[in-house]
């Protein structure tokens, strides 16, 4: 298993460690629970460092990424950041990502841990454009510190203007003493905060110094298992489970990143899924009654027909109910639906509701 520059500090503060795209990863340091609700009313730091990292560049790089991605490149600035999928050649979903314009012909690329190699080459493969491509994954390192008070905590730290970066943007800068960090005004939790990556050699000093400076607002490290339910309750998608090679982005509540004012690889499926509508949705959904939904769960209708599966599921920390992600048939994926997910061979009811489940 491949190890981030972070994996003997995780050890030390015993962590549970587990195997996860290829890394042993911490899944969770104090608990579940704990993490969760540190990051959703104070602050939680993450090493995401698994995270595959790209360089576009040079003359061409821009009708590369136009072509394998489905969101629109051109309405990127210098300082921007967007979230967009590669679409193979059967109308179905490489990886989702996030697109980064550093500067003219110059993109930066943030794709998903278990896809690093399958991205790389799918990109490669139509890079006719001349693009310089430079697989950066191995020598970087990714911070997510995540919450309300994520912004203040690492404002101690840098003299950029944290406050003064918008949703989806990002500059470089220093931050305690390490120079040439992406600072990105992203993240997966829905509860606010930044992303830095920079070279491995500075992981355990940043670790160390954000720690420092959120012991006194209540900042703890955090593992992938919070991750998972904090996006959850965001209903962000995650690929392997909610996304994969066989869905695509309009089934998937994507068409939102989905832009058909230029060319690029299945464009003519999705228009014509967009025009004519599909026969199954990606939906959120919450159980009626006691239970926890999980991924391949059955979703049947009153009379126990299968009308779907679930992708994601959870017991919610912040709502203490069932909730899930799941494709669900025509016409039972309509807001409002009545539907029953079968757990452990029990038909709970659920109904179909509008993500995300918690504001």
């Amino acid at each position: 298993m491949n190890k981030t520059a972070l994996y003997d500090k995780h050890v030390s503060l015993g962590a549970k460690i587990v195997p996860f795209a290829g890394f042993d990863m911490p899944v969770q340091y104090s608990g579940v629970t704990e993490e969760h609700f540190a990051v959703r009313e104070k602050a939680g730091l993450f090493d995401v460092s698994h995270m595959g990292q790209f360089f576009i560049e040079g003359a061409g790089s821009k009708e590369l990424l136009q072509y394998v991605t489905t969101n629109n490149v051109d309405a990127l600035e210098n300082g921007k950041a967007q979230y967009s999928c590669l679409p193979n050649e059967n109308g179905g979903i490489v990886d989702d990502l996030i697109v980064y314009k550093m500067e003219d012909d110059k993109y930066f690329v943030v794709v998903n841990a278990s896809n690093i190699e399958k991205d790389w080459n799918h990109i490669s493969k139509y890079n006719t454009f001349g693009a310089k491509m430079t697989n950066a994954s191995d020598e970087m390192s990714l911070l997510a510190v995540q919450g309300p008070k994520a912004t203040e905590i690492l404002q101690k730290l840098t003299e950029t203007n944290l406050f003064e970066i918008p949703y989806y943007h990002f500059t470089v800068g220093t931050v305690a003493g390490v120079s040439d960090v992406i600072i990105s005004n992203t993240g997966y939790t829905g509860s606010g905060g930044f992303e830095i990556y920079f070279k491995n050699k500075n992981a355990e000093q940043l670790w160390d110094e954000i720690l420092k400076a959120g012991e006194s607002e209540g900042m703890i490290p955090c593992g992938l298992a919070a991750r998972d339910t904090l996006r959850l309750e965001k209903g962000f998608c995650l690929y392997g489970m909610d996304i994969d090679d066989t869905t695509s982005p309009i089934e998937a509540g994507l068409g939102w990143i989905t832009k058909f004012d230029k060319d690029f690889i299945s464009k003519e499926t999705f228009a014509k899924q967009k025009e004519e509508g599909v026969t199954r949705k990606l939906v959120g959904f919450e159980l009626q009654d006691k239970g926890v939904p999980r991924h391949d769960y059955p979703v049947v209708d009153a009379e126990g027909n299968v009308i779907g599966k679930v992708t994601s599921g959870t017991q919610s920390p912040m709502k203490k109910i069932g909730l899930g992600i799941a494709y669900v048939d025509k016409p039972h994926f309509k807001l409002g639906s009545d539907i029953f997910i079968q757990v452990r061979n029990k038909n709970i009811p659920a109904k179909v509701v509008k993500m995300p489940f918690v504001q």
